[in-house]
């Protein structure tokens, strides 16, 4: 950036935009007076958020409209408020498993049909005119899945319209001639900031409209808002923001309403260290989405340099759960070093309301490349194969005489039970759990195996990976969900 650039920048951000960044503040530390309280696991479905809609649609600010159905019949429905002549389009849960934004959506119901933040308010509502669509695909979050319904990513169906989800985005997008839109997702927790060990928490994009990834008003707008918001949510997770690759998809919708007019913001929403469900994602969509919409009430947004948007790293994908670095790993009578770079990987349960964990190693050798989530190094330690406990329980409830922690350090990472539920699908514990005639393998570490094995130093076991969860034997740390059951 030219140095007259730079000035102009930090001069916009200490006077122009002191007073979005005081709101920015306040919405933060007040959070969870405008939290909705009723929504908070990811795994949300249709018939939850409808009592909500219902609620909002009894206060005159709000102006509920059905605009569409999914293919199963669940209604589409599209939640106005304000007046201002500036069309603000947010859209969010396109892909069934991805309802981060969807509960910050209702967070912002909340906030806008409060007492608080009166001017604020004021600003935006006459200004502005919001438009929220908070879950495009009904069918697919009932299932806790990507797809529709039909099997269709609608996020690559804006030219060929099968899907009635994107018949209806498209319908509402041109009715509205929306002059911002707000593209909402989720992405994989995996997703690091370039070069750098920490997740991408939030990332970003203003997509192109063509090939050339030209940049008109349109798309300017829409990096100035990215700008914005990433000095914001930098405040509250420093480092974690990405950027999406901007090589053009003319089948994406985002792509597509950038083309067709609307100024449009994708952000996604990654992983936070120690935020399973996302909730601290959820406030910061919450703040940088509301701040965002501040700015443009505002119009404070149009002086910000889009040099800046290019320096918000790239998106990488480099990121464990679990990082072991440096073990020693014994293979036909020869000793090598290994790193080895875990991932827990969620299973729905009945419903698709709940999950267990499946853990599996995702890759082996040199990882200096990568990051962990959590990362272990295992210098002087010894990968070693758990053994079976010699007293095989008859049934679960008697798992509850064991004390797991001790077991390990005796180097048994095994119960053996005679009479195992059908419908128990994990281990409480951390030991799998393994039915009457069960034969464990050897271990050979390979990709895509689950891990479950002891670190040994000087042949005393002092930690143990249990279904890709690191437990400290020494102490009893570890952060643990759930072991596996072998029948």
């Amino acid at each position: 950036m030219k140095l007259t650039t730079f000035f102009l920048f930090l001069f916009f951000i200490n006077t122009g935009f002191s007073q979005d960044y005081d709101i920015t503040s306040k919405l933060y530390g007040t959070y969870e007076k405008y939290k909705e309280e009723k929504l908070d696991k990811r795994r949300i479905k249709h018939h939850e958020i409808q009592p909500l809609i219902a609620k909002h649609a009894a206060n005159p600010l709000f102006t509920v409209t059905k605009v569409g159905e999914s293919i199963e019949g669940r209604d589409l429905k599209l939640i106005s408020i304000g007046t201002g002549d500036t069309n603000v389009f947010l859209w969010s849960q396109m892909h069934g498993d991805e309802p981060t934004a969807t509960q910050a959506i209702f967070d912002i119901f909340i906030f806008l049909a409060s007492n608080g933040f009166k001017s604020e308010k004021q600003e935006i509502l006459s200004n502005l005119t919001l438009h929220f669509l908070p879950m495009l695909n009904p069918d697919g979050a009932e299932r806790y899945q990507r797809r529709n319904l039909l099997g269709v990513d609608i996020n690559r169906d804006a030219l060929r319209l099968q899907s009635p989800e994107s018949k209806t985005l498209k319908r509402v997008r041109d009715s509205l001639e929306a002059d911002f839109g707000f593209n909402l997702h989720d992405q994989s927790t995996y997703y690091n900031a370039e070069r750098t060990e920490k997740p991408a928490t939030i990332s970003y994009l203003a997509p192109a409209f063509n090939y050339e990834k030209d940049i008109n008003e349109t798309r300017a707008n829409a990096m100035k808002i990215i700008v914005f918001m990433n000095n914001i949510i930098q405040k509250y997770a420093p480092g974690q923001v990405g950027r999406y690759n901007d090589d053009f998809e003319p089948r994406a919708f985002g792509d597509n309403i950038q083309k067709w007019g609307t100024s449009t913001i994708l952000i996604e929403s990654g992983g936070y260290s120690n935020d399973v469900e996302k909730q601290e994602i959820r406030k910061l969509n919450y703040v940088s989405i509301l701040s965002a919409i501040y700015t443009i009430a505002e119009e404070n947004y149009k002086e910000i340099p889009i040099d800046e948007y290019s320096k918000i790293p790239e998106n990488d994908r480099k990121l464990f759960d679990l990082k072991i670095t440096n073990a020693t790993y014994h293979l036909l009578d020869k000793a090598y070093k290994l790193d080895i770079g875990i991932n827990r990987l969620e299973v729905d349960k009945k419903e698709n309301t709940d999950f267990w964990y499946s853990s599996r190693i995702l890759e082996l050798g040199d990882l200096s490349t990568y990051y962990g989530y959590k990362t272990l190094d295992a210098t002087d330690y010894t990968i070693k194969k758990g053994k079976v406990y010699p007293n095989e329980l008859h049934n679960m409830d008697d798992i509850n005489q064991i004390n797991a922690i001790d077991l390990l350090k005796q180097g048994y990472t095994y119960l053996r039970v005679a009479r195992l539920p059908l419908e128990k699908l994990e281990s409480p514990i951390p030991m799998n759990i393994i039915g009457s005639t069960y034969k464990v393998p050897e271990l050979q570490l390979q990709i895509g195996i689950n891990p479950t094995f002891l670190l040994e130093k000087n042949g005393k076991p002092e930690y143990a990976v249990i279904n890709g969860f690191l437990l400290d034997l020494n102490t009893g740390e570890g952060v643990f969900n759930n072991a596996m059951i072998y029948r």
